[in-house]
Protein backbone atom coordinates (compact mmCIF):
# COMPACT_ATOMS: atom_id res chain seq x y z
CA UNK A 1 0.00 0.00 0.00
CA UNK A 2 1.29 3.28 -1.59
CA UNK A 3 2.28 5.55 1.57
CA UNK A 4 1.26 3.21 4.28
CA UNK A 5 2.49 4.27 7.46
CA UNK A 6 4.50 1.31 9.09
CA UNK A 7 4.83 2.17 12.70
CA UNK A 8 2.65 1.10 14.81
CA UNK A 9 1.44 4.64 17.17
CA UNK A 10 0.46 4.31 20.68
CA UNK A 11 -3.56 5.27 19.41
CA UNK A 12 -3.28 2.05 17.36
CA UNK A 13 -2.02 0.14 19.76
CA UNK A 14 -5.29 1.37 22.24
CA UNK A 15 -7.65 0.38 18.94
CA UNK A 16 -5.81 -2.91 18.13
CA UNK A 17 -6.44 -3.95 21.62
CA UNK A 18 -9.96 -2.80 21.37
CA UNK A 19 -10.54 -4.77 18.42
CA UNK A 20 -8.38 -7.45 19.57
CA UNK A 21 -10.95 -8.04 21.96
CA UNK A 22 -13.99 -7.71 20.51
CA UNK A 23 -13.01 -10.73 18.22
CA UNK A 24 -11.35 -9.52 14.91
CA UNK A 25 -8.58 -10.89 13.22
CA UNK A 26 -4.96 -10.09 12.10
CA UNK A 27 -6.30 -9.71 8.69
CA UNK A 28 -9.38 -7.63 9.85
CA UNK A 29 -7.88 -5.30 12.01
CA UNK A 30 -4.94 -4.64 9.25
CA UNK A 31 -7.57 -3.44 7.02
CA UNK A 32 -9.41 -1.41 9.55
CA UNK A 33 -6.21 0.98 10.43
CA UNK A 34 -4.85 0.47 6.64
CA UNK A 35 -1.72 -1.16 8.16
CA UNK A 36 0.02 -4.52 6.72
CA UNK A 37 -1.51 -7.86 7.83
CA UNK A 38 2.60 -8.78 8.55
CA UNK A 39 2.87 -5.29 10.51
CA UNK A 40 -0.16 -6.54 13.07
CA UNK A 41 1.03 -9.94 13.22
CA UNK A 42 4.47 -8.61 14.48
CA UNK A 43 3.00 -5.80 17.01
CA UNK A 44 0.95 -8.59 18.70
CA UNK A 45 3.89 -11.23 18.93
CA UNK A 46 6.41 -8.76 19.90
CA UNK A 47 4.78 -7.03 22.53
CA UNK A 48 2.33 -9.75 23.89
CA UNK A 49 1.84 -10.65 27.58
CA UNK A 50 3.16 -13.37 29.51
CA UNK A 51 0.18 -15.09 29.39
CA UNK A 52 -0.43 -14.42 25.81
CA UNK A 53 -2.60 -11.27 25.83
CA UNK A 54 -2.05 -8.69 23.90
CA UNK A 55 -2.90 -5.48 26.31
CA UNK A 56 -2.34 -1.57 25.04
CA UNK A 57 -0.85 -0.44 28.22
CA UNK A 58 1.32 -3.37 28.13
CA UNK A 59 2.59 -3.27 24.15
CA UNK A 60 3.56 0.70 25.04
CA UNK A 61 5.48 -0.36 27.91
CA UNK A 62 7.87 -2.72 25.84
CA UNK A 63 8.18 -0.64 22.86
CA UNK A 64 9.25 2.22 25.35
CA UNK A 65 11.63 0.09 26.84
CA UNK A 66 13.20 -0.92 23.35
CA UNK A 67 13.46 2.80 22.30
CA UNK A 68 15.65 2.78 25.38
CA UNK A 69 17.54 -0.05 24.54
CA UNK A 70 18.26 1.35 21.53
CA UNK A 71 19.22 4.98 22.40
CA UNK A 72 22.11 3.04 24.61
CA UNK A 73 23.28 1.42 21.35
CA UNK A 74 22.95 4.93 20.12
CA UNK A 75 25.27 5.89 22.62
CA UNK A 76 27.60 3.30 22.42
CA UNK A 77 29.32 5.11 20.32
CA UNK A 78 29.49 8.60 21.89
CA UNK A 79 30.59 7.04 24.72
CA UNK A 80 33.55 4.43 23.25
CA UNK A 81 36.74 6.68 22.03
CA UNK A 82 38.04 3.23 20.44
CA UNK A 83 34.61 2.63 18.34
CA UNK A 84 33.37 6.42 17.32
CA UNK A 85 37.57 6.79 15.93
CA UNK A 86 36.78 3.72 14.19
CA UNK A 87 33.46 4.59 12.79
CA UNK A 88 34.85 8.45 11.89
CA UNK A 89 37.63 6.71 10.05
CA UNK A 90 35.62 4.57 7.90
CA UNK A 91 33.02 6.96 7.45
CA UNK A 92 35.62 8.90 5.81
CA UNK A 93 36.96 6.35 3.52
CA UNK A 94 33.16 6.25 2.47
CA UNK A 95 32.01 3.01 3.74
CA UNK A 96 28.54 2.42 4.37
CA UNK A 97 27.37 1.91 7.89
CA UNK A 98 26.50 -1.29 7.27
CA UNK A 99 30.02 -2.18 6.13
CA UNK A 100 31.28 -0.49 9.55
CA UNK A 101 28.64 -2.32 11.18
CA UNK A 102 29.47 -5.76 9.56
CA UNK A 103 33.60 -5.21 10.19
CA UNK A 104 33.29 -3.91 13.77
CA UNK A 105 30.88 -6.73 14.68
CA UNK A 106 33.11 -9.43 12.80
CA UNK A 107 35.92 -8.52 15.03
CA UNK A 108 34.46 -7.65 18.15
CA UNK A 109 31.61 -10.00 19.68
CA UNK A 110 31.17 -8.69 22.72
CA UNK A 111 30.76 -5.47 21.58
CA UNK A 112 28.43 -5.77 18.53
CA UNK A 113 26.88 -2.78 16.62
CA UNK A 114 24.01 -2.67 14.29
CA UNK A 115 23.87 -0.10 11.15
CA UNK A 116 21.31 1.90 12.12
CA UNK A 117 22.83 3.18 15.54
CA UNK A 118 26.13 4.40 13.30
CA UNK A 119 23.08 6.04 11.36
CA UNK A 120 21.48 7.75 14.44
CA UNK A 121 25.28 8.72 15.47
CA UNK A 122 25.70 10.75 12.37
CA UNK A 123 22.79 12.35 12.00
CA UNK A 124 22.37 13.05 15.90
CA UNK A 125 25.55 13.96 16.97
CA UNK A 126 27.98 14.28 13.14
CA UNK A 127 26.23 15.68 10.49
CA UNK A 128 28.96 16.96 9.49
CA UNK A 129 30.06 13.25 8.24
CA UNK A 130 26.64 13.53 6.32
CA UNK A 131 28.31 14.29 3.41
CA UNK A 132 30.27 10.85 3.35
CA UNK A 133 27.12 8.63 3.54
CA UNK A 134 26.24 7.93 -0.63
CA UNK A 135 22.63 7.55 0.40
CA UNK A 136 21.43 10.69 2.44
CA UNK A 137 17.97 9.93 3.57
CA UNK A 138 17.23 13.71 4.22
CA UNK A 139 16.21 14.50 0.74
CA UNK A 140 13.52 11.48 0.11
CA UNK A 141 12.21 11.11 3.75
CA UNK A 142 11.44 14.84 4.49
CA UNK A 143 8.80 15.12 1.59
CA UNK A 144 6.90 11.76 2.81
CA UNK A 145 7.56 11.96 6.50
CA UNK A 146 6.41 15.65 6.81
CA UNK A 147 2.97 14.35 4.88
CA UNK A 148 2.45 11.77 7.59
CA UNK A 149 3.47 14.10 10.84
CA UNK A 150 1.59 16.29 9.69
CA UNK A 151 -1.98 13.62 9.46
CA UNK A 152 -0.66 13.05 13.05
CA UNK A 153 -0.47 16.45 14.14
CA UNK A 154 -3.92 17.09 12.68
CA UNK A 155 -5.46 14.25 14.56
CA UNK A 156 -3.74 14.79 17.74
CA UNK A 157 -5.40 18.37 17.92
CA UNK A 158 -8.56 16.54 17.51
CA UNK A 159 -10.82 16.49 21.18
CA UNK A 160 -11.61 13.02 21.56
CA UNK A 161 -15.36 12.03 22.82
CA UNK A 162 -13.09 10.76 26.00
CA UNK A 163 -12.95 14.34 27.47
CA UNK A 164 -16.41 15.33 26.43
CA UNK A 165 -17.89 16.94 29.74
CA UNK A 166 -20.30 14.71 32.03
CA UNK A 167 -23.05 17.13 31.00
CA UNK A 168 -22.93 16.22 27.47
CA UNK A 169 -22.47 12.37 28.11
CA UNK A 170 -25.98 12.73 30.29
CA UNK A 171 -27.90 14.43 28.15
CA UNK A 172 -28.63 16.74 30.76
CA UNK A 173 -28.65 20.10 28.12
CA UNK A 174 -29.78 21.19 25.33
CA UNK A 175 -27.40 22.40 22.39
CA UNK A 176 -25.09 18.94 21.86
CA UNK A 177 -25.26 17.95 18.45
CA UNK A 178 -23.97 14.87 16.79
CA UNK A 179 -23.16 15.23 13.15
CA UNK A 180 -22.23 12.58 9.95
CA UNK A 181 -23.07 12.15 6.21
CA UNK A 182 -25.90 9.61 4.54
CA UNK A 183 -23.82 8.75 1.07
CA UNK A 184 -25.51 8.29 -2.03
CA UNK A 185 -24.47 5.37 -4.71
CA UNK A 186 -21.32 5.93 -6.68
CA UNK A 187 -21.10 9.55 -6.79
CA UNK A 188 -24.31 10.91 -6.57
CA UNK A 189 -23.81 13.05 -3.33
CA UNK A 190 -24.37 12.94 0.30
CA UNK A 191 -27.30 14.07 3.04
CA UNK A 192 -25.56 15.95 5.47
CA UNK A 193 -27.02 15.32 9.08
CA UNK A 194 -27.07 16.65 12.53
CA UNK A 195 -29.40 15.77 15.96
CA UNK A 196 -29.53 16.87 19.10
CA UNK A 197 -28.64 14.56 21.58
CA UNK A 198 -31.22 15.19 23.74
CA UNK A 199 -34.27 16.11 21.83
CA UNK A 200 -33.17 13.72 19.01
CA UNK A 201 -34.07 17.17 16.69
CA UNK A 202 -32.62 16.52 12.67
CA UNK A 203 -31.18 19.26 10.66
CA UNK A 204 -30.60 17.83 7.27
CA UNK A 205 -29.15 18.82 4.29
CA UNK A 206 -27.64 18.21 0.61
CA UNK A 207 -23.90 18.33 -0.50
CA UNK A 208 -23.00 17.23 -4.15
CA UNK A 209 -19.60 16.39 -2.63
CA UNK A 210 -18.70 15.74 0.86
CA UNK A 211 -16.01 18.22 1.55
CA UNK A 212 -14.93 20.13 4.02
CA UNK A 213 -16.14 23.11 2.76
CA UNK A 214 -19.26 22.40 1.89
CA UNK A 215 -19.94 21.03 5.28
CA UNK A 216 -18.33 23.77 6.63
CA UNK A 217 -20.76 26.21 4.34
CA UNK A 218 -23.77 24.06 5.28
CA UNK A 219 -23.41 23.75 9.02
CA UNK A 220 -22.65 27.59 9.83
CA UNK A 221 -25.00 28.56 7.57
CA UNK A 222 -28.17 26.51 9.33
CA UNK A 223 -26.41 26.78 13.38
CA UNK A 224 -26.11 30.40 13.14
CA UNK A 225 -29.93 30.31 12.91
CA UNK A 226 -30.52 28.62 16.13
CA UNK A 227 -29.62 30.27 19.40
CA UNK A 228 -26.02 30.62 20.22
CA UNK A 229 -26.90 28.75 23.69
CA UNK A 230 -28.99 26.45 21.99
CA UNK A 231 -25.51 25.52 19.84
CA UNK A 232 -22.74 24.08 22.22
CA UNK A 233 -20.65 21.42 21.00
CA UNK A 234 -20.49 18.90 18.16
CA UNK A 235 -19.13 15.58 17.94
CA UNK A 236 -18.35 13.73 14.95
CA UNK A 237 -16.96 10.83 13.56
CA UNK A 238 -13.37 10.52 11.61
CA UNK A 239 -14.23 11.22 8.48
CA UNK A 240 -12.27 13.63 6.48
CA UNK A 241 -15.07 15.76 5.65
CA UNK A 242 -15.02 17.20 9.06
CA UNK A 243 -11.61 18.10 8.64
CA UNK A 244 -12.60 22.25 8.90
CA UNK A 245 -14.14 21.97 11.95
CA UNK A 246 -11.90 24.54 13.66
CA UNK A 247 -13.41 27.17 11.27
CA UNK A 248 -16.94 25.87 12.38
CA UNK A 249 -15.62 26.04 15.81
CA UNK A 250 -14.64 29.94 15.22
CA UNK A 251 -18.06 30.57 13.35
CA UNK A 252 -20.71 29.19 15.25
CA UNK A 253 -18.85 29.15 18.71
CA UNK A 254 -19.72 25.10 19.24
CA UNK A 255 -17.19 22.87 20.48
CA UNK A 256 -16.21 20.38 18.39
CA UNK A 257 -15.30 16.65 19.41
CA UNK A 258 -14.29 13.39 17.75
CA UNK A 259 -15.91 9.75 18.44
CA UNK A 260 -12.71 7.26 18.31
CA UNK A 261 -12.17 5.18 15.02
CA UNK A 262 -14.40 2.44 14.21
CA UNK A 263 -16.55 3.23 18.02
CA UNK A 264 -19.75 4.06 15.74
CA UNK A 265 -21.80 3.79 18.89
CA UNK A 266 -20.27 6.35 20.50
CA UNK A 267 -22.60 8.55 18.15
CA UNK A 268 -25.50 6.43 18.94
CA UNK A 269 -28.30 9.37 18.39
CA UNK A 270 -27.10 10.20 14.99
CA UNK A 271 -26.13 6.62 13.56
CA UNK A 272 -29.88 5.78 14.80
CA UNK A 273 -31.66 8.84 13.02
CA UNK A 274 -29.50 8.02 9.92
CA UNK A 275 -31.19 4.43 9.77
CA UNK A 276 -34.54 6.44 10.28
CA UNK A 277 -33.02 8.59 7.37
CA UNK A 278 -32.36 5.64 5.06
CA UNK A 279 -36.19 5.14 5.40
CA UNK A 280 -36.74 7.84 2.74
CA UNK A 281 -33.64 7.37 0.86
CA UNK A 282 -32.13 3.53 0.96
CA UNK A 283 -28.74 2.20 0.35
CA UNK A 284 -28.30 2.60 -3.01
CA UNK A 285 -30.31 5.52 -3.95
CA UNK A 286 -29.16 7.53 -6.25
CA UNK A 287 -29.20 11.24 -4.88
CA UNK A 288 -28.58 13.18 -7.81
CA UNK A 289 -32.38 12.71 -7.95
CA UNK A 290 -32.71 13.53 -4.33
CA UNK A 291 -33.98 17.49 -4.25
CA UNK A 292 -33.17 19.64 -1.18
CA UNK A 293 -37.23 19.47 -0.74
CA UNK A 294 -37.23 15.97 -0.87
CA UNK A 295 -34.85 15.99 2.01
CA UNK A 296 -36.64 18.81 4.35
CA UNK A 297 -39.65 16.61 3.41
CA UNK A 298 -37.83 13.59 5.17
CA UNK A 299 -36.61 15.98 8.01
CA UNK A 300 -40.12 17.47 8.74
CA UNK A 301 -41.54 13.69 9.05
CA UNK A 302 -38.87 12.75 11.29
CA UNK A 303 -39.28 15.79 13.46
CA UNK A 304 -42.63 15.68 13.65
CA UNK A 305 -42.55 11.72 14.66
CA UNK A 306 -44.19 11.24 17.98
CA UNK A 307 -41.14 9.03 20.14
CA UNK A 308 -41.57 6.94 22.98
CA UNK A 309 -37.82 7.97 24.72
CA UNK A 310 -39.70 11.84 24.60
CA UNK A 311 -42.14 10.99 26.28
CA UNK A 312 -44.53 10.73 22.86
CA UNK A 313 -43.68 14.19 22.38
CA UNK A 314 -42.17 14.82 18.84
CA UNK A 315 -38.27 16.09 18.23
CA UNK A 316 -39.54 19.48 17.27
CA UNK A 317 -42.01 19.57 20.08
CA UNK A 318 -39.25 19.03 22.35
CA UNK A 319 -36.73 21.21 20.57
CA UNK A 320 -39.19 23.72 20.76
CA UNK A 321 -40.15 23.06 24.61
CA UNK A 322 -36.15 23.02 25.51
CA UNK A 323 -35.93 26.04 23.79
CA UNK A 324 -38.52 27.96 24.90
CA UNK A 325 -39.10 26.62 28.31
CA UNK A 326 -42.86 26.73 27.60
CA UNK A 327 -44.85 23.26 27.97
CA UNK A 328 -46.50 21.57 25.32
CA UNK A 329 -50.11 19.75 25.42
CA UNK A 330 -50.21 16.60 23.56
CA UNK A 331 -52.63 16.57 20.59
CA UNK A 332 -55.92 14.70 21.51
Amino acid sequence: MDGMVKHITDSQRNEISVLKRAGHTQKDIARMLGKDPSAISRELQRNKSDAGRYLARGAKLKTKERRIQANKRFKKIEHNTKLRKYVVKKLKKYLSPEQIAGQWTKSHQNQRIGKDTIYKFVYGKRKDLVKYLRCQKGKYRRRYGTRIREKQREESKKRRIDVRPEIINLRQRIGDWEGDTVKGSGRSGHIITYVERKSGYLVAGEAENATAENINAFTMGEFNKIPRGKRLSITYDNGSEFAGYATIEQKTGMTAYFAFPYHSWERGTNENTNGLVRQYFPKGTDFTDASLSAIREAEQRLNSRPRKTLGFYTPSERFYQLITGKKIALET
